[in-house]
């Protein structure tokens, strides 16, 4: 059975309004060992809305006694009648599957280095507990690290160290009552944002350079101009407006022309247009007839994001067919390419690997090209029915938080905030267009929205965006790559777009 069907998303435990029914076990992936061992978290709701959340963590020197004991407590609490349970449970049975070196707060780059110590500590941030128990040995010093630092930048997480004697039922049910910790408010403050005051914090921050005329700060520029940024975009455009030259020499600025097709969509500014005509035009020869494929695409899967989406704007934009076909045909050459018999997609020949934005860019380009492609057009069904299977495939990889993660189909791997993000668009723009069945694919989105409003700090800080990413030749390679807690660009410009869509600033 699907993850996103049998599990309740933690973050809407806490936070929902309404009583939860009869609590079910729900198992989270916590992350990977260096031997990429999993290592996982179980829980128990309280069946009703606003009460504690209490964690339990074991084994943080391997599994031992005490990780046998905090199993068993879980599976005890949850016989309980609802009405007997003072708050939800969550354990980490074996928090340290292998018996690696441990030091808290993580040091070096997550994940290729320390990889358990950066999974429980950002896992931690992002679930927010009122209280942590651990239970048996702390070699690692986690608790002395959580009783002097904001866990992953949310906030402070009380402690407890307990014997594993110590750690019964009798001893879980005389505990003094536990109130609500500060990560646990700030993570309750992140939830409660509207999509448009999520989008206006960010652009506070993200948007305001252009310099590089690239889709990492394009996103973020377009998503000042649909907060009705306009004055402030011209300035920020108005250089390339009157003449400064783009040498659009790779994929990444030739999708960061979407900023003057958007803009020439809003204002009908020639140069505007012009700029993002003459780089749609990359995609044909000094005839006039369509290439094979558009350039730049390396192989990659970005490459559905990167190309298509301007062509079929240019398209609109100009009333000219040939960019729709040569959009069409672009999407045909790189599917050909990465995509696999399962639906998902590769990032490039390379590796059979299912990167995450190797998977979200196709699901945002797909998106980005249907919505501007004519009904008409003869591809429409085949790029329609490319989105929808795209879609189908995701979903069973969904987990209980609404994220999706590193290597969409390898468990244990950390949640990545900007591939979320961009299937939420895809699932939002769906739904408000019809392609979509609201009653299935709103509770999905608004798992996902809950997933990255949660990983959203209220000053444009992100927990687990993955870094610039280009072709690898093994699955290693991919779970290693740097996840960014902090600000980034790229997940700014992506987050703003997802808030827009949800906002319906388009």
């Amino acid at each position: 059975m699907p993850r996103l069907v049998r599990c309740v998303s933690l973050l809407l435990l806490l936070c929902c309004t309404l009583p939860l029914a009869a609590a079910q076990e729900q198992v989270w992936d916590v992350g990977l060992s260096t031997q990429r061992s999993v290592i996982r978290a179980q829980g128990v709701s309280a069946g009703a809305a606003g009460l504690p959340t209490v964690l339990y963590l074991a084994g943080l020197s391997g599994a031992d006694v005490a990780s046998a004991r905090v199993s068993s407590l879980l599976s005890t609490y949850a016989q309980l009648p609802v009405p007997e349970r003072q708050f939800n449970l969550i354990v980490i049975p074996v928090a340290n599957p292998d018996q690696e070196a441990l030091a808290f707060p993580p040091s070096g780059e997550a994940y290729s280095e320390n990889p358990v110590a950066h999974s429980l500590w950002r896992w931690l941030g992002v679930h927010a507990p009122d209280l942590i128990i651990i239970a048996g040995t702390d070699a690692a010093g986690l608790a002395a690290a959580l009783q002097s630092n904001n866990v992953a930048g949310v906030g402070s997480i009380p402690v407890r160290v307990l014997p594993e004697t110590e750690v019964t039922m009798e001893k879980l049910l005389e505990m003094p009552a536990v109130t609500a910790s500060e990560a646990r408010a700030e993570i309750r403050r992140r939830l409660d944002r509207t999509p448009q005051q999520l989008a206006q914090q960010l652009a506070q921050t993200y948007g305001h350079d252009f310099s590089a005329p690239a889709y990492v700060p394009g996103l973020s520029v377009i998503g000042r101009m649909r907060l009705g940024d306009m004055a402030a975009v011209e300035t920020l455009l108005q250089p390339y407006l009157e003449g400064t030259q783009i040498a659009v020499n790779n994929a990444s600025v030739m999708a960061g022309q979407l900023v003057f097709a958007e803009y020439a969509q809003r204002t009908d500014n020639a140069a505007a247009r012009l700029l993002a005509v003459s780089t749609a035009d990359l995609a044909f020869d000094a005839l006039g007839n369509m290439l094979e494929a558009a350039p730049f695409h390396s192989e990659m899967s970005d490459s559905l994001f990167m190309v298509p989406p301007l062509l079929v704007k240019v398209g609109k934009l100009t009333g000219d067919s040939k960019y729709f076909d040569m959009a069409a045909r672009h999407i045909a050459f790189m599917q050909g390419l990465v995509l696999r018999a399962d639906g998902l997609y590769r990032h490039s020949p390379q590796a059979d690997v299912a990167w995450s934005r190797g998977n979200g860019f196709p699901a945002l380009g797909l998106t980005l090209t249907l919505s501007d492609l004519p009904a008409s057009h003869p591809a429409y069904g085949t790029v329609h029915d490319s989105y929808l299977q795209l879609l189908e495939a995701l979903l069973p990889f969904q987990d209980a938080d609404g994220m999706w993660h590193e290597v969409i189909d390898y468990a244990g791997s950390f949640a990545e905030i900007t591939t979320t993000a961009m299937i939420g668009i895809a699932l939002k723009r769906g739904i408000d267009r019809g392609w979509l069945d609201p009653a299935r694919f709103t509770p999905i989105l608004d798992r996902a929205w809950q997933g990255v409003l949660a990983r959203t700090s209220m000053d444009g800080e992100f927990i687990d965006a993955c870094t610039s990413t280009g072709k690898f030749d093994s699955l290693a390679a991919y779970l290693d790559r740097p996840a960014i807690l902090g600000r980034d660009d790229r997940a700014g410009g992506i987050v703003i777009s997802f808030a827009n869509e949800l906002a319906g600033n388009l």
